[in-house]
Order: C-alpha cells, then structure tokens, then sequence
C-alpha cells in the first residue's frame, strides 16, 4: 500500500502542472493543520495577533489601543479574515493553511528552475511539513506572511523580466518586511548582490533601471502603511512602533548571539558539507540567490539574539531546495531503503494524529471540537457570570478575544510585554517600566477577575521582582476559585 502510494506520486511527477501541485499541496496542508483548527492557540504570539486585528476591526489602527511589537500587515492579515468571517477560529487558521500550501507552490516554481519537478515537488512537500510541525507552527505566525511574500518575490525574481514586474517584486519585498521587520536584513543581502551583479554585468543600465524600481515598489508599501498615521497624526507612533521599539526589543539582556549560534553555525556547515561535495553548485545566479538570503536570515537570527521555533519558518523554503538538490546528486536508495524512507514519511505529521485523538477525546468529554484552557476558562467565566470588565489574563490572553474584552492597559496586549522595560518608550504609555504598569493594573484598575497558568512563576522565573510583587499580592487580595486544566481563576477578596 505504502509502496504504491510512492510510486502514485513519483508518477505524478512528470504531468504535474500549476493548478494540480496546489491542490495536493493544500489537501496535505489541510490534513495536518485541520485539528488544530480547533486548538484555543498554538503559540501566544498568534493570539496577540488576533487582540490586536479585532482592534483594529473595531476601528483602532494598531499601536494606538493596543501593542505590540509586530509590523502592521501582520495585523492586516488578521484583521481582513475577521472583518468578513467575525470571530472565526476555523476562518484563521484555515487561511493560514492557504499561506503554507502558496508558500510550498512558489517554493516548487523556484526549485523547477534550478532541478527537476520531481525534486521540486518533493521540496514543496517537505516544505508544508516543516512550516506546518515540529514545534509552535501549527498556528498562524508572522513568519507564515512574510515567507509566502519574501518566496513569491523570488520566484518572480527568477522568473519574470520587465520593468513593471520589478516593481511587482517590490511591492511583495515591502509587504514581507513589513510583516515581519527582520526580513530586511535576507532583502539587503539580495539588493547588493543585484547591484554588484548589475555592475559586472553587460546591460549594466537595464539590471540598474529593475533594481530602482523594485525600490519603488517596496517604497511605495511602505509608505502606504504609514498613510493612515499621517492623517490621524499619528506618524511618531508609526515610527517608533515599527522601527525603533525592534531594535531596542533585540538588545535585551536576556538575548544573546551565542543562543542563535547552533543553529547558525549548524545550517552553515550544512552549507558548507554541499558546497564542497559539489552537490550545490554556487555558480549558478538561482543558487547564489538562495544562498544570499539564508545569510541574510541568519545574519537576522543574530541580531536578534535568539532563534525561537517559528523564526525558522523564514529559513525552510530556501534551505529545503538546497538540500533536496543535493540529495538527488546522491546515489539512489536501495529498495529496502525506500521503504524505510516511506514508513518514515507517514510517521511525520504524528502531532496531527495525536491531535485528531485530542479533539475527538475533547467532544466526546466535553461536548466540543474546541479544546484549550484558552477557551474553557472564558466558557466557564461566561457560564458563572463572573465580572469580565478588566480582567486580566496572564496566560491564555486569547481569553479576551473569546470574551469580547480588551487587555486593562495597552502594554498588557501581550502578558510577556509587561515586563519589557526597553519597549515602553514606544507605546505611549504613562508608565515607564514594567513593576510600575504591573502595580497600576493591580492596584490601581484592581481586576475583579485574574486569568494565569498553573506553573511554577507566573512570570519568567527569572524576573524575580515580578514574581515576587504578583504572589504576595494574589495571596493577599485575591483567592483561587476554579482550576481548568492548568488555567487558574482568581475572583478579587474585596
């Protein structure tokens, strides 16, 4: 059975065109990412996303009644499912579904270009895998946005010539920073090998006339984004939210090159292992293309000082060409092999099928595909009447979405921002530090009712003035009422 399920998509191989490619695509992005659909959240991350689209769906530009760290078009993703499905779980992630399965698309039309469309159908395949599993991707990430952009604006790179498609390639580089910030940096490394390649080029004039209207392109999106701060007099905040308040985020004291050097220095040794078995050729421009925006990646991961799970989504679609190249330069795979290799790729999406058994097990206990304490503490908040106007969650802030609520403060958008110091100067906000807005939420708003997580800190355990100020003040104004899971209510003493 195994073996001839191989052998249907091997076939499929050589009469596979556009249209076909997508639909596998998305019917196995659709099989691994479905159960998830009904997850209360995968990482806390997209929940922030979704607080801060339904603010702007109810009139609020970002930054101005909520924060937080992310560009814009992150946002206006969200905010654009919402505002024509309503609060719709299933309506979220299932565009994030169609987000993998056109980022895998675009990632085969680049790899045809390089390698055969059997290696590039499998990369794309692998590609759903890798921005679908194995970590916090089966939500909707920032990275999933500006990695189908950053993808579409190479392959039209690569494949399309003409003034006015350059400044489609802009337009998309714009969108993808603009999603997410670090994405200048794969983009920088692309524009100087342009340059120099227009340089050493012969139609010096012509490569130069593209890459100024890629410039415009992306100019012109980001502007645009700015346009509605203009005439709301609001371009400070613009500024300082989009662009500043990343760069002050990423000298934390809690951020560290040596924390992105494994994986750094892993993928550069990969690289490197290709490169001098002569298994990826770097004489070619594809390649030299690809090579260029993994180190621009990398260069990002640095900078940042950390490389959490889903920043990786960024990495896979180039990586994956490059190594699925170089494995079809090996010798082939013996029979037994190949079946080991199919065991291995049933074996993969093993999170999906413990999570179908985890929504099954969830309708047949609690009477509801819908599972997480995300959203069985606001159903029981709503069942037992409990006080929701300033409520305060800090953990399963996706509460205040499911409740149509909104975070006490704006620096509380994100419970992890509260305690970021070097991020106030940015929002607005009339405290200037983290302990000050934690007491003012506290004492001052006093929420009648508090959401947090059953752990050993409420906070991160390494902020032990947080911790300490939050225990000996629930233990003294507050008393647990119900625990859900690992979900904790606390209903204030007076």
């Amino acid at each position: 059975m195994l073996k001839k399920a191989i052998g249907f998509l091997d076939s499929l191989n050589s009469r596979l065109d556009w249209k076909t490619v997508f639909f596998v695509l998305f019917l196995v992005a659709l099989f691994i990412r479905f159960p998830f659909f009904f997850r209360d959240y995968v990482d806390r991350d997209e929940s922030t996303f979704i607080i801060m689209a339904q603010s702007w769906v109810d009139g609020h530009l970002p930054y101005t009644q909520l924060w937080d760290l992310k560009p814009p078009i992150t946002f206006l993703f969200f905010a654009g499912v919402i505002a024509v499905f309503g609060k719709s779980f299933i309506a979220i992630r299932l565009f994030g579904t169609l987000l993998v399965a056109l980022t895998a698309l675009f990632t085969y039309g680049m790899a045809t270009r390089i390698t055969t469309k059997k290696v590039g159908f499998w990369c794309a395949m692998f590609t759903v895998f890798f921005l679908s599993l194995f970590g916090s991707l089966q939500g909707v990430m920032s990275e999933h946005i500006c990695t189908l952009f950053l993808v579409m604006a190479l392959y039209l790179l690569l494949a399309k010539n003409g003034l006015g498609w350059h400044l489609v390639i802009g337009l998309l580089l714009g969108i993808s920073v603009m999603s997410k910030l670090n994405m200048a940096y794969p983009i920088l490394a692309l524009g100087i090998y342009l340059l120099w390649a227009a340089f050493k080029g012969q139609h010096f004039w012509k490569d130069l006339q593209h890459l100024i209207w890629m410039g415009i392109g992306f100019g012109l999106l980001v502007t645009l984004t700015a346009v509605p701060y203009y005439l709301q007099g609001e371009l400070t905040t613009w500024w300082g939210s989009i662009f500043e308040a990343p760069l002050a985020y990423s000298q934390s004291k809690f951020h560290s090159i040596a924390k992105a050097l494994p994986v750094v220095l892993g993928t550069l040794l990969l690289l490197g292992l290709g490169i001098g078995k002569r298994l990826i050729d770097i004489k070619s421009k594809e390649i030299q293309v690809l090579l260029l925006v993994i180190l621009g990646v990398l260069i990002s991961f640095m900078q940042t000082g950390k490389v959490n799970g889903h920043y990786l989504i960024q990495l896979y679609p180039f990586l994956l060409i490059l190594v699925a190249i170089a494995v079809s330069k090996l010798p082939p795979l013996k029979k037994n092999l190949q079946m080991v290799v199919g065991v291995l790729l049933v074996l993969i999406p093993m999170e999906a099928y413990l999570e179908y058994a985890n929504v099954v097990n969830n309708k047949m206990e609690k009477g509801s595909f819908f599972n997480g304490e995300g959203i069985d503490v606001p159903n029981y908040i709503i069942e037992n009447q409990l006080e929701t106007k300033n409520i305060f969650f800090t953990e399963y802030h996706i509460g205040y979405w499911v409740l149509g609520e909104t975070p006490p403060t704006k620096a509380a958008t994100h419970p992890s921002n509260i305690t970021r110091d070097k991020l106030f100067p940015f929002m607005d906000n009339p405290r200037t530090t983290g302990m000050e807005e934690l007491r003012y939420i506290m004492e001052e708003i006093k929420p009648k009712t508090l959401v947090t997580r059953k752990r050993e800190t409420i906070f991160d355990k390494k902020l032990l003035e947080f911790n300490a100020y939050i225990d000996v003040y629930l233990a003294q104004h507050y008393k647990l009422v119900k625990t859900i899971d690992r979900g904790l209510i606390y209903q204030r003493l007076e």
